[in-house]
């Protein structure tokens, strides 16, 4: 298991790398091209768009692994253990009723949106629109590799590159 999550894990990161890596270039080639040649590329602004749809729905999963998210603790610390473990339980099926609605969701937009066709790449929308579905798969399968230490410690796995503590700290 602990296998398949670091295999899962690197596949996610490194989807993330590449998506923000060429987003990156797009934008700044773009741009160069714009002031030093007063032309652009036409596709660069709805493509470097999708790009970021995509990077918002494949990032939320790690972001959630390690605590990343933004998230209100004041009952559950007031409470005693038996009670913040109940409440966590609660918040931990309310968020995996959210991950499928989206994952569903996501899949009905996909198709709805099949045969509509973007402005300038001349995609369907479903290609962009199959982000959130995917994105709320991902969000299920990070969740439940985390979701016993989360519910029975409040605890989140850290990482040498992402520690929410340390960055909620200062």
């Amino acid at each position: 298991m602990r296998t398949f999550e670091r295999c899962f894990l690197g596949a996610n990161r490194w989807a993330l790398i590449l998506l923000l890596a060429a987003m990156s270039v797009i934008i700044f080639v773009n741009v160069a091209l714009r002031y030093l040649t007063n032309q652009s590329i036409e596709w660069a602004e709805e493509v470097s768009r999708h790009m970021m749809i995509w990077l918002t729905f494949l990032g939320a999963g790690p972001v959630l692994r390690y605590g990343g998210h933004i998230a209100v603790e004041n009952l559950q610390d007031a409470l005693p253990r038996a009670g913040g473990i109940a409440l966590r339980v609660l918040v931990a099926a309310l968020m995996f009723g959210f991950f499928g609605f989206m994952a569903w969701y996501g899949w009905l937009y996909m198709q709805r949106t099949m045969f509509q066709l973007t402005a300038v790449t001349q995609i369907p929308f479903a290609y962009i629109y199959s982000a959130m579905a995917i994105g709320g798969v991902l969000l299920v399968v990070h969740f439940l590799l985390i979701v016993r230490g989360y519910v029975m410690e409040r605890q989140f796995p850290s990482d040498a590159h992402f520690d929410a503590t340390a960055s909620a700290s200062l």
